[in-house]
């Protein structure tokens, strides 16, 4: 009989993986934070600032100790992360870049077939100058490369080609974000970025193992498709294969588990993780990045939380649902709601236009503590010294959901 994960040990299966199950205390900087990181697996990086970057408000929920400055530090003077591709832009263990030079090769393949259609013409012609401009002169951003090229004025598809060259260097492998500026990217050689000891790539042969294995045990529990989707190393055919080989040597299992509706679907788990008691998430309250690992799959969240959500930002504003970046709120092992909130440095206020409770949760006076609570920590990261309140910013339910 297949076995059944219960929603409710399944959603804090996933969260204890995630590390959003213990309160958010302890060391957020050297060693601590590279592990904490490790365990998540990557801090992905954007660049929206209403309240804090997408990476440290990731690392800040689950360590609120954290400060940017530590993590600053682990990329550019440690050398123990560093940044590139997951499915979006990540800052992962440097020990990954042994697998990750398999994937240059891939991407490289998959670039040549795009870009060309993609962007303007000429970037290629500039690979070989550019190389040697870094290796003579040292790091460059794009602001100081394509001399005498027309700037394009659209968006990332009309990049000048020197711009669209640092990018497929890097995508490739040849250049490493040695560090930002702002949020601009400044992009050395590889060699001078990556420690010697993470510049050989892993065999050919284990980097489908690692990443499956890995992504299930990041995940908890998954399907194939999630599982090669987790890192976007492999494809969805070569997940499948894996599953249906470690399936067949009894390394993992098949089950089912439990939606927020009640709803099932079929995954795989190792045997080991589907007899681990989970942790009862603390009760307290926290405001995620939108880019929280936790709810990057926005399909596996709602599924397992029946918590619907997606990023506005691109969405004209008389069409938006509830807002330009509107950060989802968790509470236990549920996602209670979502708040609409940004930070006004030059005066010194994060300010709260609304929260949207999710269906059967109410603001009640201790909920609204908890919120407060959290705003009041929020506003200090956020470099704030007050929170303020938009009249009416308690609003009602606009979705339907399964909580």
């Amino acid at each position: 009989m297949t076995p059944l994960i219960p929603n409710l040990r399944a959603r804090r299966l996933f969260l204890h993986r995630h590390a959003l199950a213990e309160p958010p205390r302890g060391p957020a900087s050297g060693q601590a934070l590279h592990d904490l990181i490790a365990r998540i697996g990557f801090v992905q990086v954007d660049s929206i600032n209403t309240v804090a970057r997408a990476h440290d408000m990731i690392l800040w929920s689950r360590r609120q100790s954290y400060r940017p400055a530590a993590l600053k530090r682990l990329l550019e003077r440690d050398r123990s992360l560093w940044e590139h591709w997951t499915h979006d832009a990540s800052i992962l263990p440097v020990a990954l870049h042994g697998v990750w030079q398999h994937r240059f090769r891939r991407d490289a393949v998959r670039l040549e077939a795009n870009w060309k259609r993609w962007f303007r013409e000429g970037y290629e012609a500039q690979f070989d100058s550019i190389l040697n401009r870094i290796a003579r002169d040292g790091p460059v951003g794009t602001a100081d490369v394509g001399e005498g090229e027309e700037r394009g004025k659209g968006g990332w598809w009309d990049w000048h080609p020197s711009k669209t060259a640092l990018e497929w260097l890097w995508r490739t492998g040849r250049l490493a974000v040695t560090r930002r500026e702002g949020f601009a990217k400044i992009y050395d050689l590889t060699e001078r970025v990556i420690p010697e000891p993470h510049r050989s790539p892993v065999p050919a042969e284990t980097v489908t193992d690692w990443a499956c294995r890995s992504a299930l045990r990041h995940l908890g529990f998954g399907t194939s498709g999630e599982i090669a989707a987790y890192w976007n190393a492999v494809g969805p055919e070569a997940a499948k294969d894996w599953c249906r080989a470690a399936l067949g040597q009894g390394e993992i299992v098949a089950a089912e588990v439990e939606g927020a509706g009640g709803q099932r679907h079929k995954v795989f788990i190792f045997a080991e993780i589907l007899e681990e008691d989970p942790p009862e998430p603390t009760p307290r309250l926290r405001i995620l990045s939108p880019f929280d690992p936790a709810l990057r799959d926005r399909d596996r969240a709602e599924f397992l939380f029946g918590f619907h959500y997606r990023i506005e930002v691109f969405v004209p504003e008389p069409k938006r649902v509830y807002g330009y970046y509107v950060f989802p709120v968790l509470e236990g092992d549920r996602l209670v709601g979502r708040i609409d909130v940004k930070a006004f440095r030059d005066v010194g206020s994060l300010r709260v236009k609304a929260f949207w409770p999710e269906v059967g949760v109410k603001l009640t006076k201790g909920r609204r503590a908890k919120l407060e609570g959290e705003l009041d920590r929020l506003a200090v990261f956020a470099g704030c010294d007050r929170v303020e309140f938009a009249d009416g910013w308690e609003r009602e339910t606009l979705m339907r959901s399964s909580l």
